[in-house]
């Protein structure tokens, strides 16, 4: 008789992290923690991007519709100049923001925690990936605000949208900036002994 597969959770509303997740064979159900994200604070971008993630899946693993499941929390923030810089307040912020970030370069950390609410064992660490950013226009980047994009991501950018081309290069894991390490995955899941291609559709 074959073993069940586990049920993966993914503690996280980001179209991003699922799609991330599914074209790696993975099919996890979503469940979004309703965590309130302003109210928790940390001394570095890096612990706050892990504090926050585990935030996220302590919420979501306490609720009835994830007993015997993996949950999966995550969160990212963009470190400029060792500030955290989430998703921008509004239209304006996103415009101040690529205006400071134009020709530089960040870090883009992404807190992960994984919790077995089968056994109650958890495992959190945080990825983090050099961006470098290109040089837009004020009209290029007026133009993106204009579309949305930016309001709804950390860092007001993402590499698999309209902010593209506007990023010259990336030192790093590509699917941590579009907001989930899979190899770093593959190693917390281990660390619960748990396969990650057991958890194959």
């Amino acid at each position: 008789m074959t073993e069940q597969r586990r049920r993966l959770v993914l503690a996280s509303q980001s179209p991003a992290r699922l799609g991330l997740l599914r074209q790696a064979g993975l099919t996890p159900d979503v469940v979004v923690s309703g965590v309130d994200e302003d109210a928790i604070t940390a001394d570095t971008p890096g612990e706050l991007a892990r504090v926050l993630a585990e935030a996220k899946a302590d919420a979501v693993a306490r609720r009835d519709e994830a007993a015997g499941a993996l949950v999966v929390g995550c969160d990212s923030v963009l470190d400029l100049d060792g500030r955290a810089l989430g998703k921008p307040a509004d239209a304006e912020d996103a415009t101040t923001r690529w205006k400071s970030m134009r020709g530089r370069s960040g870090v883009l950390r992404t807190g992960h925690c994984v919790i077995d609410t089968e056994n109650g064992r958890r495992v959190s660490a945080t990825a983090a990936t050099t961006v470098r950013f290109g040089e837009p226009s004020d009209a290029e980047i007026a133009a993106y605000v204009a579309s949305g994009e930016p309001l709804h991501v950390a860092g007001a950018f993402t590499l698999d949208g309209r902010s593209a081309p506007f990023i010259d290069g990336i030192d790093g894991d590509p699917g941590n900036v579009i907001g989930l390490s899979l190899p770093l995955l593959r190693r917390l899941l281990a660390d619960l002994d748990v396969r990650i291609t057991d958890l194959w559709a």
